[in-house]
């Protein structure tokens, strides 16, 4: 079974960048897509960002294009969300998800993966 750990979170400035990592265990990555995903306080779970098996197909939410970029590294079974420029609104607990998937496919909603993490906090301070 494919066990997530999500590390990296914390507090940082209106501005800042936060580099968050997904670690799996149990099985190899070769064969998951992941999915990133946050959920603040009052609001429902959204996808922030995805990346299918091999990298080829990357998807991002609108609100975070050209701030956020998700890589993976099969090799070291991780998969990273670098979170650049951030804001408020970017407070959330953010979660990886991970869900064997056929060749290229990603996805950002959440009821499409099976396996999550148990999240890490990102605060961004005005």
């Amino acid at each position: 079974q494919l066990q997530l750990v999500e590390s990296g979170g914390g507090l940082v400035r209106f501005g800042g960048s936060l580099r968050l990592t997904c670690v799996a265990s149990g099985r190899t990555l070769d064969y998951y897509a992941i999915g990133w995903f946050r959920q603040a306080p009052g609001k429902e779970r959204e996808g922030v960002a995805c990346i299918s098996e091999d990298g080829s197909t990357t998807k991002y939410a609108q609100s975070v294009k050209g701030r956020f970029t998700i890589s993976r590294d099969n090799a070291k079974n991780t998969v990273s969300l670098q979170m650049n420029s951030l804001k408020p609104e970017d407070t959330a607990a953010y979660y990886c998800a991970g869900e064997t998937a056929a060749t290229n496919w990603a996805s950002l909603d959440d009821f499409e993966y099976e396996y999550w993490g148990q999240g890490t906090q990102v605060t961004v301070s005005s």
